[in-house]
């Protein structure tokens, strides 16, 4: 498996700040170490072309970006401070979620150790989301005719507000988002299908909700591709997550996702999304488990 991955994908943050910026290299090291990944199986991606984000994000949202001129409501929004190196931070991952697009329709699973950013709209940033990856993805995919029709499985704790919302009039682009439906964002921006689980939600009732709903995506969609948001803030005692997978819950979600896309022959490009356990090691170890179940670990 190939997996895409820049150092620029962390910048500095304030000390203190909830977002685990070291979990990018992290997952790096942690695949590296147990042979999922060699050296030469990583992309370093170059910064996307603003040609390409205007596609889905506004204009004037991409110069405030540049610029720097968000302003103190736009970067509260966001929730991370606005720097250089955060648009240039944000500029690779989505490159990155577009060569592992593309590597995932010659090899049938790739990755990118980043991305997932759902939160993000057309015109501002939200949740630590700045430009919607997936979004910009499917429509560089579609542009270069290498894919017609998309899937978006989203299984990150909270639901994927802003790819809906890019993606709400593109009826070839099928939105699937399993959440709490309590946790943020409060206003949600319908998917194509949506699946709101409540609050401490176990492996249980978790999986028998994803084993009812995902074939129907699957089926609905067509898709030539599907991006997976493989969301580890589904699990117990994660800081903003409310549901409580347990570990197995976890590998099992990852088995059902991949087979299910395997035998529907639906190529796949793998997203880190979120997560926020106890410590940054901690997360980067749960992001590892859909790499691992990929290969067969």
């Amino acid at each position: 498996m190939r997996a895409c991955h820049h150092p620029g994908y962390e910048v500095a943050l304030p000390e203190g700040h909830p977002f685990p910026m070291r979990k990018f290299s992290l997952v790096r090291e942690l695949l590296l170490r147990e042979g999922i990944l060699k050296p030469s199986d990583l992309v370093e991606p170059e910064p996307v072309d603003l040609a390409v984000l205007r596609r889905v994000h506004d204009a004037s949202y991409l110069e405030a970006l540049e610029s720097g001129t968000l302003g103190r409501d736009a970067e509260r929004r966001l929730g991370l401070p606005w720097s250089p190196a955060l648009g240039r931070r944000s500029r690779l991952a989505v490159q990155g979620t577009i060569h592992a697009a593309e590597i995932a329709l010659e090899e049938g699973v790739a990755a990118n150790l980043g991305g997932g950013t759902h939160h993000a709209h057309p015109g501002f940033g939200e949740g630590f989301c700045v430009l919607n990856d997936v979004a910009v993805a499917v429509g560089e995919i579609r542009a270069r005719e290498l894919a017609e029709r998309f899937l978006v499985i989203d299984l990150d704790v909270h639901q994927g507000n802003g790819t809906a919302a890019c993606l709400a009039e593109d009826d070839r682009a099928f939105t699937f988002s399993m959440h709490g439906e309590k946790n943020f964002p409060l206003r949600k921006v319908p998917s194509d299908l949506d699946v709101g689980l409540p609050d401490h939600a176990g492996d249980l009732a978790y999986l028998e909700a994803l084993s009812r709903h995902l074939p129907v995506a699957i089926e609905r969609s067509r898709a030539d591709l599907a991006f997976y948001l493989a969301g580890v803030d589904v699990v117990l005692g994660d800081r903003y997550g409310r549901l409580a997978l347990t570990r197995e819950g976890l590998r099992e979600r990852e088995r059902m996702v991949l087979e299910h896309l395997r035998r529907a022959g639906v190529p796949v490009a793998l997203l880190l999304a979120g997560g926020y356990a106890r410590t940054p090691q901690l997360t980067a170890d749960l992001h590892a488990t859909v790499h691992r179940v990929a290969v067969g670990r």
